[in-house]
């Protein structure tokens, strides 16, 4: 879908709509939680006719999947335990995604993996990265990126001066691929849209609806408006991550699916505290550290614990930033210090429980099951293969359905933006001479809004002053704000300063410098008065003094009391919202 053949809006009265529209008929199938794999699963369904109803708690992308690696892979270290159909799906995927699904958010990126032994390192990696390269080709596709190739020491040196040159013998480089994780689900959920699925963020699954054992809809709390609805459905899918067994337990009875979760932390630097022209991939004793570029910056991780504490807001500590630092620093020249990290995120992974006690061994692999009638479960899985979960789930809804169910066709299916993306950027420095705007300025919004683009450029031909970037985050333009809220679902500040856009861990003031700028332009699409937008600056600013107090603290139970400390952002009481 481009934005000419009239992509769908998240916009405040979009989800209203529906809202209303979910509460007043029976839909086929619900889902409750908007990460990458409930709106794979929304996508899913809506391209195969059915009536589709999607529901999160908090804001699209919020947990998980906003807090990734950022990488579409298949697992270099999944070949080591010998999982190589796991590998050969996500690599598959991965071709999908870069050449059809989404190739305006998904990028091939290279990486430098340094060797540190003499003799046996070399060929056996290369080994590992003959058969990574020979199981990325599938039907109909190329791998989508360059192979790997063998470099000396000297070689390697060229392209990433930043090595320490006594910490490494030689080098290979791989290519994988990366994308913004929550532009990419926002992506897809308008896409959702679009194939006529009702989407709503903020709208928090409070009970399920019961005929006897039988599941049939949800109770849900609009967290804006302050009012409950039901939402009947003949199948309901929970695909919740890291939160998946309280949906569990709110239903009641004994779960198929377990869950455990493992916090992985990232660093952000600026591009120029590391030299170099490709990402770096290191061993660590449990798992592998990546360097990957990101923009003008470098994101760093991760780490891989186990984290029992609130799943909403992990909590970075000192001790992870530590270990990053720590483990970067072995193959640097010039060491990284604390002053030099711009941002810090953490997220969850939901891995699913096995029999290894250590979280790094646990299950990357996915579940689907049917715990109660009317109810499907999906669990675990990875980013790269969230398509291949989503299909398994609606499958299972299909099942459940008396009705015939078309196939999943979502391997043909382009997001929103990505059907004439090429083309454009063929074009952009016509269009940076249309638009007035510079062609570094159309790149950036092509990379982030593919054909969408002439939805941002209609803005700022309507006001001008939408055309310039940012007070203090100059990489971003004035109307990405004001249309992250008309056309993306941005409720908040913090939705734009930390999804939306990057701002929150691409600057050193992590979004303090350009809050109430922020704020004024989202007053307007979201209706607020000023009342509201010195909330949205005041919760805002206690989010950011919270997150950089934990990241001084020593334990992971210390970090989270402190980033417990910022309460959540409540809505200042408008009028009364329309009976449903």
């Amino acid at each position: 879908m481009t934005a000419r053949m009239g992509t769908a809006r998240l916009g405040p009265a979009e989800r209203t709509a529906a809202l209303n529209q979910m509460a007043a008929e029976e839909l086929d199938v619900v889902v409750i939680g908007g990460g990458v794999v409930g709106a794979g699963v929304a996508l899913d369904a809506a391209t195969r006719g059915l009536s589709v109803g999607l529901l999160e708690a908090r804001d699209f992308a919020s947990g998980t999947s906003s807090r990734s690696s950022k990488l579409i892979h298949g697992g270099l270290r999944y070949l080591e335990q010998l999982n190589f159909d796991l590998v050969r799906e996500a690599l598959q995927e991965r071709a999908l995604l870069l050449q059809r699904i989404a190739p305006h958010l998904v990028r091939p990126v290279p990486f430098l993996m340094p060797l540190t032994h003499v003799g046996w390192e070399r060929p056996y990696i290369g080994a590992g990265l003959v058969m990574y390269d020979m199981l990325g080709f599938s039907f109909g596709f190329t791998r989508g990126v360059p192979g790997h190739r063998h470099l000396s020491r000297k070689r390697a040196l060229r392209i990433a001066p930043s090595l320490r040159r006594t910490a490494f013998t030689g080098a290979v480089q791989y290519w994988d691929a990366q994308v913004d994780d929550a532009r990419y689900v926002v992506t897809m959920l308008r896409t959702a849209a679009t194939y006529g699925a009702n989407i709503a963020s903020r709208a928090q699954v409070v009970g399920f609806l019961r005929e006897g054992e039988r599941v049939t809809g949800v109770r849900v709390r609009d967290l804006e408006a302050g009012r409950e609805l039901d939402v009947r459905a003949r199948q309901v899918v929970n695909a919740t991550g890291v939160w998946t067994d309280d949906i569990q337990a709110m239903v009641g009875g004994r779960g198929q699916i377990h869950v455990r979760a493992s916090k992985g932390v990232h660093l952000v630097v600026p591009r120029d505290r590391i030299h170099s022209l490709t990402g770096i991939i290191l061993r660590t004793e449990k798992s592998v550290l990546f360097v990957i570029p990101w923009g003008r910056h470098w994101i760093i991780g991760t780490t891989d614990t186990e984290w029992e504490l609130d799943r909403a807001h992990p909590a970075a500590s000192r001790s992870d930033i530590d270990y990053v630092l720590d483990h970067v620093n072995a193959v640097l020249s010039v060491p990284l210090t604390r002053e030099d990290v711009e941002g810090v995120y953490a997220g969850l992974r939901p891995l699913l429980s096995g029999e290894s006690e250590e979280t790094s061994k646990l299950s990357r692999e996915h579940v689907v099951a049917h715990p109660v009638p009317g109810l499907v479960m999906v669990a675990g899985g990875k980013y790269t293969t969230y398509r291949v979960m989503a299909k398994d789930a609606v499958d299972a809804v299909a099942h459940g359905l008396d009705q015939r169910v078309p196939p999943s066709c979502t391997d043909r299916v382009p997001l929103s933006g990505a059907e004439g993306y090429q083309a454009l950027w063929n074009s952009r420095q016509r269009l940076a001479q249309s638009s007035g705007l510079h062609v570094a300025r159309i790149e950036h919004l092509l990379q982030r809004y593919g054909s969408m683009i002439d939805e941002i450029l209609a803005l700022i031909e309507q006001d001008p002053s939408l055309g310039k970037p940012l007070t203090g985050a100059d990489d971003y333009l004035r109307a990405e704000v004001v249309y992250a809220a008309s056309n993306e679902g941005a409720r908040h500040v913090n939705d734009v300063l930390t999804r939306r856009t990057r701002i929150s861990i691409e600057t050193f003031h992590r979004g303090l410098d350009v809050v109430e700028e922020v704020a004024e332009l989202l007053a307007g699409p979201l209706g607020w008065d000023n009342e509201q937008v010195k909330s949205e600056v005041k919760y805002y600013t206690k989010r950011v003094e919270a997150e950089r107090l934990s990241q001084e603290q020593d334990t992971d139970q210390e970090a989270d009391a402190i980033r417990l400390g910022a309460p959540e952002i409540v809505p200042v009481a408008g009028p009364d919202p329309k009976p449903v």
